[in-house]
């Protein structure tokens, strides 16, 4: 499991982190505005910016260490409980 979130993080990381810096950037002349309505510019700059990173923060660190734990944490579970009852190979057919 661990691998294949190292795996998935290298695959995703520079997709993620080109978006974020693009967007960042589209926002950064809002977070540094002047002139005529510049304070509510700025305001909603610096919200954009910030809460770009912080969403950036948690896709690239706190969700696969989440996940990470939650899976290890089931698969334990899972040899912990003792076997659950056969699944049967076919679906019952609906009532016609």
């Amino acid at each position: 499991m661990r691998e294949a979130v190292i795996e998935a993080s290298v695959l995703r990381l520079r997709p993620i982190l080109m978006t974020t810096g693009a967007m960042v950037l589209g926002a950064v002349p809002l977070a540094i505005a002047t002139g005529a309505g510049a304070e509510s510019r700025q305001d909603i700059g610096l919200v954009i910016v910030g809460g770009l990173l912080v969403g950036t923060f948690f896709t690239l660190f706190v969700i696969p260490v989440v996940y990470t734990y939650l899976a290890g944490k089931v698969a334990v579970d899972a040899e912990a409980m003792p076997h659950a009852p056969a699944v049967p190979e076919k679906a019952p057919h609906p009532a016609e």
